[in-house]
């Protein structure tokens, strides 16, 4: 005998509701307790077969008796087979001999013609303590758990929720079944990692549902029923819900409230990013502004920053203890809203209040803070924050915060002030150095252009110069200092104060250059000495050019400078071919200048690298650009082209100080000079002063004055044919002043020197000396060249001069 079929599961209609008794051995007694049904599970477990158990009383198998247990009464709910408690422990003796520790269930079966059943469930005690601590934990987290856990069905639609949901939120599941979450929280978003708010909420759960892998550590944020004015954040987590067939039936979602991590998390945030958005530049408006823009919204609903008067201007601010009185002035404010702007506004009491105390002043009644922005131990003015209802007023762990960022804004705003200062004193400095006026020598037209830096290196130490030289020649000067600030700009100065003085020399543009580098290398190895330091020339840069408007020659010569751009009369602009010399101050390496004569008209620029390079431009593209603005307006007034130049090459602010010389070339009238040659024969002074007398005759020159430069040119001439050589020119120049040049082949330095009354000899350049305004020797590689400048208006002349006694 077989016994009665018994099936691995038994539908619960069968046995009463909840009775699943898949993986479970089961078997069917009759009524006397006798076994009337084996399964297969059953025989697994232990061991007997169908037709060795069926018929056998269950006392035969068990160490213990099976008590059982009445049969309930009429209307109750059966008992069913998932209750833990259902089962009771026993010994099962194994078809081998051995006990199986079992836990046992006996569900009474519906009566039918084989009268009172019972259906025995068997199972491993160790599967039941798992599925009491399965009842436990499910019980526990829809009971206990403070992680909020809802399970939506396929259609995104709640099915049940835990007691954790009606705690935190206010709502149970009866008010949500059915509806999908944007219908419970309207307000509810997604957060995503830099703060944006996201309104589609069910895209993780249909990601879920659609490829079955969990998502974690979303970040939702909603306010809910229970607290309508602030919101709450919760980190949600998401997991597919399958059945035993691994179909998707819905999607579990489980929440934990952080709002304060994430508030926290956020503050750590700001303060991170302040680091790298405050004080990106040294302006202090833009830097006021920047601590604005970051705290508004998110930290606070509106920001003022009001300075005192004297920061703006880069001036010390003062102490805090006479700040009182001082004037505030706003640099920056920012609001959520018009609202929140015009109470942050009204708040005037509250600033004065903080200024004067120099600590932070709160306002609980507006939900304002005020504090000072101190840097260096020096009060600067005053941050004010506000906030708004609802949202909450400062708390004692957004102070902190607050304070940090203030502070923090500070120092860059005394940052700034200090470069305002430094660049003030700097660009004073540059200015007081650079020529206010340039000099305007007949044979030339000038015009030029200096814009500082406005970066944060400051001013640096770029200058020009236009200096008239000797017999009608102009010198042309331009450079730049390594480096910036006041030490830059004074470096400049002495710079150009040593080029003016050795021009005056009358040196070769190579040779001005060799001394000079000399000089600068003297002064740094000092420098260097004494205070271990480098002095900013070395490495300057200068180009440094003669011309000579008589007979239109060009000498120039560069120590590591970008060479000028020539513009020619019919409109071709090029880079004058000059050899690059190495900067100042490298010591030891030549000189070579370049000698070329400029067609009536030309025009020349000089600049320094912050005209044509730049970050966004390399040095050669901006020399291109400059030949052809120069090409295109080259032929209108100096000092339009000057400004179209600037304009076109530096459209904004210079990131290095730029200078511009413009310098258009004239040949001086040719009857405005005589030139003649003479032979070295003392009969010939005679002829000499009698040309140089027609010729100022034939300029109308005063006889006074006339008489003077007669004298000049006879004791020149004398003096080349007694004491130089051959060749011997005399040439007349009528510039500003008469000038007066006697050139002669030997390169014998001339002395003055004043004769005793018994010498017959050495009154010569004593006399030119007293009788003229300015006297002097150039050197050429024939010979050399005595020049003197006589003033053409009698009235300037000497008065003092006793001619007769150097006649006798």
């Amino acid at each position: 005998m077989t016994g009665l079929p018994i099936q691995d599961t038994i539908h619960t209609a069968d046995v009463g509701p909840g009775v699943l008794l898949a993986g479970r051995a089961t078997a069917v007694l009759d009524g006397r307790m006798r076994f009337a049904g084996w399964s297969s599970q059953a025989e697994a477990m232990f061991g007997y077969r169908p037709v060795e158990i069926v018929g056998r009383p269950i006392v035969d198998v068990l160490d213990e008796p099976l008590t059982v247990k009445s049969s309930p009464a009429a209307g109750a709910a059966p008992q069913t087979a998932e209750a833990p408690e259902a089962y009771v422990i026993r010994s099962v003796r194994h078809r081998d001999g051995y006990a199986v520790p079992t836990a046992l269930c006996l569900v009474r079966l519906p009566q039918g013609r084989a009268g009172v059943m019972w259906l025995m469930v068997a199972m491993e005690v160790e599967r039941l303590q798992r599925r009491a601590m399965d009842q436990a934990v499910l019980a526990g987290l829809y009971t206990q758990s403070p992680v909020m856990l809802v399970v939506y069905d396929t259609d995104i639609r709640i099915r049940w929720i835990n007691t954790a949901i009606e705690e935190q939120l206010g709502f149970g599941l009866k008010e949500v079944a059915g509806r999908a979450l944007p219908e419970v929280l309207p307000d509810g978003v997604l957060l995503t990692g830099d703060g944006r708010a996201v309104r589609d909420v069910e895209r993780p759960i249909r990601a879920v549902l659609r490829t079955g892998r969990p998502v974690t550590d979303v970040l939702y944020q909603s306010t809910t029923p229970r607290d309508p004015d602030h919101p709450r954040v919760w980190s949600l987590s998401y997991f597919r819900l399958e059945d035993d067939a691994g179909r998707p039936i819905g999607v579990c979602e489980a929440g934990l409230d952080i709002t304060d991590r994430y508030a926290m998390r956020r503050r750590l945030a700001l303060l991170s990013r302040a680091s790298g958005s405050i004080g990106t530049t040294l302006d202090i408006r833009r830097t006021a502004d920047e601590l604005a823009e970051l705290a508004v919204p998110e930290f606070a609903d509106a920001l003022t920053v009001d300075l005192l008067e004297p920061v703006l201007s880069g001036q010390e601010p003062p102490a805090a203890h006479r700040a009182e009185g001082s004037s505030l002035l706003r640099v920056a404010e920012r609001a959520r809203d018009s609202a929140a702007g015009d109470l942050a506004a009204s708040l005037d009491p509250l600033r004065g209040r903080c200024l004067t105390a120099a600590a932070q002043v709160a306002d609980p009644v507006t939900g304002a803070l005020a504090l000072p922005l101190t840097a260096r131990g020096t009060v600067l003015g005053v941050a004010l924050l506000l906030r708004t209802a609802p949202r909450t007023p400062f708390d004692a762990e957004d102070i902190p915060v607050a304070v940090e960022l203030v502070s923090g804004t500070a120092l860059c705003l005394d940052n700034a002030r200090r470069y305002v200062q430094e660049h003030a004193t700097a660009l004073t400095l540059q200015r007081d150095l650079l020529p206010h006026t340039l000099s305007r020598p007949a044979g030339v037209e000038v015009a030029h252009r200096y814009l500082p830096a406005q970066g944060p290196a400051g001013v640096g130490g770029d200058w020009y110069d236009v200096i008239p030289l000797s017999g009608a020649r102009v010198g042309l000067l331009v450079g730049d200092v390594a480096g910036h600030g006041t030490s830059a700009a004074a470096t400049m100065g002495r710079l150009r104060t040593t080029v003016a003085a050795l021009s005056a020399l009358d040196l070769a543009p190579d040779e001005l250059l060799a001394r000079l580098d000399d000089l600068v290398v003297r002064a740094g190895s000092a420098s260097s000495a004494e205070t271990g330091t480098e002095d900013r020339a070395l490495g300057a840069t200068c180009l440094y050019a003669v011309y000579d408007t008589v007979n239109r020659h060009c000498v120039m010569a560069r120590a590591g400078h970008p060479p000028p751009v020539l513009l020619r009369p019919d409109g071709h602009s090029e880079l004058v071919d000059v050899p690059a010399g190495p900067p100042l101050g490298l010591g030891g390496l030549p000189f070579e200048s370049v000698d070329f004569e400029l067609p009536e008209g030309s025009m020349l620029a000089l600049f320094t690298d912050g005209l044509v390079e730049s970050r966004r431009q390399d040095i050669d593209s901006g020399i291109r650009r400059l030949c052809d603005v120069l090409s295109r307006s080259g032929s209108g007034p100096l000092k339009e082209i000057c400004h179209r130049v600037v304009a076109e090459l530096l459209p904004g602010p210079p990131e290095d100080d730029a200078a511009l010389l413009l310098v258009r070339t004239h040949a001086l009238a040719g009857h405005l000079v005589g030139t003649w040659e003479i032979p070295a024969d003392p009969g010939e002074v005679a002829r000499a002063r009698s040309l140089a007398g027609d010729k100022l005759g034939e300029w109308g020159v005063a006889d006074e004055v006339a008489f003077i430069v007669e004298l000049v040119v006879s004791e020149l001439v004398t003096n080349a044919i007694r004491h130089g050589g051959s060749p011997i020119r005399l040439r007349l120049i009528r510039e500003d002043e008469l000038i007066v040049e006697v050139s002669d082949g030997a390169h014998t330095a001339p002395h003055l020197r004043r004769a005793g009354s018994e010498d017959e000899g050495g009154r010569g350049l004593f006399l030119v000396a007293q009788m003229t305004e300015r006297w002097g020797t150039r050197y050429t590689p024939t010979g050399k060249t005595i020049w003197t400048e006589v003033p053409e208006a009698p009235e300037r002349l000497p008065r003092d001069l006793a001619i007769d006694e150097f006649l006798l």
